[in-house]
């Protein structure tokens, strides 16, 4: 599967999609016009390996909920993230078995690495 899980409104994303140029091949999905189903988020965790690692802490809503303050298992993680899609940490990029998440530029640089192979 080769997928790319965004926002279209997010400026750092449509950067992103511009350095990467995906191919094709890739289905861009925008997270806030066609949310993630449970199925789709289980398949980002598969590859993952854990619902914290898909989740941005760095979301309005995770300060306007003081979160920070809150004692998080997986299942919260996972929950939220099905809740509200600012909760997921963009871009998310599938690249067959591989996973790339986030907008470092050390993770950019590995998927458009990946992506070019």
């Amino acid at each position: 599967m080769k997928k790319i899980y965004h926002l279209s409104s997010c400026s750092t994303c449509k950067r992103i999609l511009n350095e990467l140029e995906p191919s094709s091949a890739y289905i861009l999905q925008d997270i806030k016009q066609d949310p993630i189903t449970e199925e789709q988020l289980d398949e980002m965790y598969e590859l993952a390996g854990s619902y914290e690692s898909l989740f941005s802490k760095r979301a309005q809503l995770y300060k306007e909920k003081n979160l920070k303050n809150e004692t998080l298992d997986e299942t919260n993680y996972q929950n939220l993230i099905l809740e509200h899609y600012t909760f997921l940490k963009r871009p998310v990029i599938i690249n067959n078995d591989e996973i790339f998440i986030g907008n470092s530029k050390k993770t950019v640089e590995a998927a458009k690495i990946s992506m070019n192979e």
